[in-house]
């Protein structure tokens, strides 16, 4: 029961339901509602489904309750499948095709051959041309990478699609066009051609220190072992012989019907889904004889590695970018169960052992142990390894006292059982995630259901309904007694060989030897981080002050909101509505966000982002915090935006006073705390020299910095910046800012709003009158950098990695976010044309991306950045395809059919994503001191989905046209860049030379 092995998983957030029928506004954003109810299709009733009274095949050897929502079938050629109703979204489809086969099923010469074929699916086959899978899916409204995709695994390889706007003939159209491009994709010289360099460049970067550190991991912990050498990606040299043949034989060997699991959760009637089923994978029929799947092997201990001395295989690796981190693992061998109820129970108790562990890991790493982090997990990995991994980061260089803190939390836990208070702590945190399942059962996404019984296949066991995970869960409580925990506690330590890596910046600071001795070390057991027993609640807790009072409560004029405004001027946003139910999105706007800050304080944002939360607040810290979250649904993001600082969370309607406190006592009472700001500073120098180490980690670092013009602000800061900082002097920067500025709290979800607007008034209405914005921080405003000469950075990674940035200045403010949102549909258009140009046709890059960034809040700092990872030498050639481009859509207005490969999936994306709450929280934040906003939600589908091709060209002279735009390059040190291509007809004759 897949379900269970995964409860310690917090679950999705993603939320979605019909649009709700009112205020006229509400309409005029769905602009022509469509009947989304399931449409009947003329098809033979299908004979394949198993009934009633048969077990299905996902549950054979099984006694866990049967969904039953799902309709289970199998073809007399051995393919088997799960189908479902499901209208989340509304009028979707999500397909999922798994084989059986994925890079442990290679033999030697095949390294990289699944997720070759997986590359090469989507290039040609029976019913799609070469190269006309995508501009297929775009028409059908599935973006490409989002909607459809596929990944190969280890042990699988799935195949993805999330169909919107479902019609009869759209689905049967994608039914056939899927079993063509599974049955019968087309391998030869062409299409090879075509796909080879694409995955090369994906493995070109996926390069560097951290794929080196991984590959070595794999072999250490899983010596001996298939897995220990065959990652999805495959070897360069195999796949440089890769000819259409050999591809072929491995396509043969394994995409049979026998190997194919397909699950479907829609907005259709099931039994048309099996019917169709039925239709295009019936006459499937293999000649050759199946093939046995290989011996992945077991981990073997090495000669002389016995219960005495359990440490086998051990690695050091340096690597002088990355930072310090330690894994050790006791292994097993995997294999598969008879998914029982009561094998289900023993994972919940493995799983509230390791909850126990974990707790106490970082009560010591909170309190300033040697340690930044460690956990504790037991995995089962590619069905070739059941095992427990402990995983750490030591502060410094004394990795030992780390590992000795580690295991001597360890050692207690294997030593005395838990309390019982800590039990009760732990059963509580699962019990209210398993609660939500059932609440949120409705609004469950289909694609998740669909994906639950791949995973289920994958993993040999079987899947369940919410409220089964919940029965079984509360039916077992008598069993979870600390002498049951202590006996799982002991069991998930317990194992063949224990094999350990660790990685350091310092060569010489570690050896093999070193490591097999630390880990055989006694150790004592560490007491001390036991947590002692104490309850906390809301109830003895301080009021935030005195409770204000309502002084209007007014339509907001969209989609039945509220607009409620307290006595001291706090305001609110409330939409109560029972479409999804269960959930309660909460989400504060207060401060000046970015503007806030001036250089010399520029350091203490990015230590806020991860430390201001976790300094408490009155008398309650860190541990406190948590201990009150018990048995609630309460969270508590902290996001900086451009001109707000965000609290946001996912909670239900029992705990939404809590939550609204916790918020509210933040601001009016809050607490500084010196170790989570120490913390977060060790944590950022760990991890500034981790960004040099690819293109990749440059952009991730740099992107913000250098397009707003190399403002302070935006800056990743170095480990001498962080140097400068102090608890003290994150104070005295976040204190001030914590009292100004107006509030707006937008509450909507599933509560009941009287009480809603009481718990406001306890909470928010009692804070005492904000105080101003400072006058200058409006004009902090992002700029944009010159475009000349090219800017170069330097990483440190392969030599063979680059990238590349091109952007141009756009706008921001609310008075052109109508613009904004065409210039959203330029900018598909524009990457679609370079994926075309730099991936499809140059193989020079595995995604180039094109985004368009407007900020809503400020007047200034948008713009539209083209982006790719590529080989250095290719840098110019990117930087002369996307200046060309810009150019010719400036001079040229785009087809109509290249038009409706963007503006059809953009219009989906827009309706499916505009069925959530907080789709809609994001559009009118502001809007109750803003009423623009409102107004503007009204074009909003139009906007999006429909424009003109003069239009798009307008747009692309105004902001594109012979606009040079800022480029920055990536490239190795040591490496020196070419001098850029011209730009105009010599760029694209340069191109098309190549």
């Amino acid at each position: 029961m897949n379900r269970f092995s995964r409860a310690a998983r917090p679950f999705a957030t993603l939320v979605s339901f019909a649009l709700l029928t009112a205020p006229a506004a509400a309409q005029d954003v769905a602009s022509q509602p469509q009947d989304l109810a399931p449409q009947p299709i003329a098809l033979p009733e299908p004979t394949s489904i198993q009934g009633p009274d048969e077990t299905p095949w996902l549950y054979e050897g099984s006694n866990i309750p049967v969904d039953r929502e799902w309709v289970f079938g199998k073809l007399d050629n051995g393919l088997r499948y799960a189908v479902r109703h499901n209208g989340v979204p509304p009028g979707q489809v999500s397909i999922r095709i798994r084989i059986d086969a994925g890079s442990l099923y290679e033999k030697d010469s095949e390294q990289g051959f699944a997720h070759l074929i997986e590359h090469m699916t989507f290039r040609q086959s029976t019913y799609l041309g070469f190269g006309e899978a995508i501009p297929t899916w775009q028409r059908l409204g599935a973006s490409f990478g989002t909607d459809t995709n596929a990944q190969t695994s280890p042990t699988q390889t799935l195949f993805s699609l999330d169909l919107p706007d479902i019609t009869p003939t759209k689905l049967d159209d994608s039914m056939r066009y899927l079993s063509g491009m599974i049955r019968d994709p087309v391998f030869n010289e062409k299409t090879l051609a075509a796909d080879l360099p694409i995955v090369l460049a994906e493995m070109r970067e996926g390069g560097g220190p951290g794929m080196r550190v991984a590959l070595e991991s794999r072999k250490t912990l899983f010596a001996g072992q298939r897995l220990a050498e065959r990652l999805p990606i495959g070897t360069l040299d195999k796949l440089e012989a890769a000819t259409p043949k050999a591809v072929k034989a491995f396509h043969d060997r394994w995409y049979r019907p026998e190997n194919v699991v397909i699950s479907i959760a829609g907005d259709v009637d099931p039994k048309v889904l099996a019917a169709m089923i039925e239709k295009y994978y019936g006459d499937w029929k293999v000649k050759a004889k199946a093939t046995p799947a290989p011996d992945f092997g077991d981990p073997v201990a090495p000669k002389g590695v016995d219960a005495d001395n359990p440490v086998g295989q051990v690695a050091v690796e340096v690597e002088p970018d990355l930072p310090r981190s330690f894994t050790y693992a006791v292994l097993r061998p995997w294999r598969k169960v008879n998914d029982t109820i009561e094998y289900n129970e023993g994972l919940m108790m493995d799983q509230l052992a390791q909850a126990l562990i974990n707790r106490r890991l970082e009560a010591k790493a909170r309190a300033g142990g040697s340690f930044l982090y460690a956990q504790v997990q037991q995995q089962d990995v590619s069905r070739s390894v059941d095992g427990t991994f402990v995983s750490f980061a030591p502060l410094t260089e004394d990795w030992q006292a780390a590992l000795t803190d580690v295991r001597g939390v360890i050692a207690d836990a294997l030593a005395t059982p838990p309390t019982q208070e800590e039990i009760d702590r732990e059963v509580s945190e699962l019990e209210v995630a398993f609660k939500a399942g059932v609440a949120e059962r409705d609004v469950q996404a289909g694609g998740a259901l669909a994906n639950n019984i791949a995973s289920a296949v994958d993993i040999r066991e079987t899947t369940a309904s919410p409220e089964t995970v919940l029965s079984v869960f509360q039916g077992m409580q008598a069993k979870i007694t600390p002498e049951a925990i202590l006996e799982h506690t002991r069991a998930l330590f317990e194992g063949d060989v224990v094999r350990a890596v660790y990685t350091t910046p310092a060569a010489g600071e570690a050896s093999d030897a070193a490591l097999r001795t630390a880990l055989l070390a006694p150790v004592d057991a560490a007491s001390d981080v036991r947590l002692a027993a104490r309850t906390i609640s809301f109830a003895d807790l301080p009021p935030v002050g005195t409770p204000g009072t309502v002084v209007s409560t007014t339509p907001l004029g969209v989609l039945g909101i509220d607009r409620v405004e307290l006595s001291n001027g706090v305001t609110a946003l409330l939409w109560s509505n029972d479409a999804e139910p269960g959930r309660v999105a909460v989400n504060v706007r207060f401060g000046s966000g970015y503007r806030a800050f001036d250089a010399k304080d520029a350091p203490y944002i990015a230590l806020g982002e991860s430390a201001l939360i976790g300094s408490g607040l009155g008398d309650l810290g860190q541990e406190d915090l948590d201990r009150l979250s018990t048995g609630r649904k309460l969270g508590f993001d902290f996001g900086i935006d451009d001109a707000n600082f965000t609290f946001d969370a996912q909670t239900r309607k029992e705990d939404l006073a809590d939550q609204l406190y916790l918020f509210a006592a933040k601001l009016g009472m809050p607490r500084w705390d010196d170790n989570p700001v120490l913390r977060s500073q060790a944590a950022a120098r760990l991890a500034y020299d981790t960004f040099a180490t690819s293109p990749a980690g440059l952009i991730q670092r740099d992107l913000d910095y250098l397009l707003s013009g190399k403002d302070a602000r935006y800056e990743t800061p170095t480990p001498e910046m962080i140097a400068q900082t102090t608890p003290e002097g994150f104070r005295k920067v976040w204190e001030p800012l914590l009292k100004q500025g107006p509030i707006e709290i937008s509450i909507f979800g599933d509560f009941d709003q009287a009480k809603a607007i009481e718990a406001l008034e306890n909470t928010f209405g009692a804070l005492p009158p904000r105080e101003p914005i400072p006058a200058d921080a409006a004009a902090r405003v992002p700029g944009f950098p010159d475009p000349q000469p090219v800017t170069v950075e330097y990483h440190r990674g392969d030599a063979n990695q680059a990238a590349a940035l091109i952007a141009w200045q756009t706008g921001g403010g609310i008075e052109n976010l109508r613009e904004s949102r065409q210039l959203e549909i330029l900018t598909q258009l524009f990457n679609n044309r370079l994926l075309e140009e730099m991936r499809e046709r140059a193989g020079a890059s595995y995604a180039p991306v094109v985004r368009s960034d407007w900020p809503v809040d400020v007047p200034s700092g948008g713009n539209i950045a083209a982006f790719a990872q590529l080989r250095p030498q290719d840098v110019p050639v990117f930087f002369a395809a996307a200046q060309s481009i810009a150019e010719d859509v400036a001079k040229n207005p785009p087809s109509a059919d290249e038009l409706e490969r963007v503006t059809e999936p953009l219009r989906q994306q827009v309706m499916r994503a505009s069925t959530g709450n907080t789709f809609w929280m994001w559009q009118l934040a502001g809007a109750s001191t803003d009423p623009r906003r409102v107004a503007l939600t009204r074009s909003l589908l139009v906007d999006y989905s429909q424009t003109t091709p003069e239009r798009m060209q307008a747009l692309a002279q105004k902001y594109l046209g012979d606009r040079a735009g800022y480029r920055a390059a990536f490239i190795p040190e040591g490496q020196t860049l070419a001098t850029a291509l011209p730009t105009g007809t010599k760029a694209a004759e340069a191109l098309s030379s190549r």
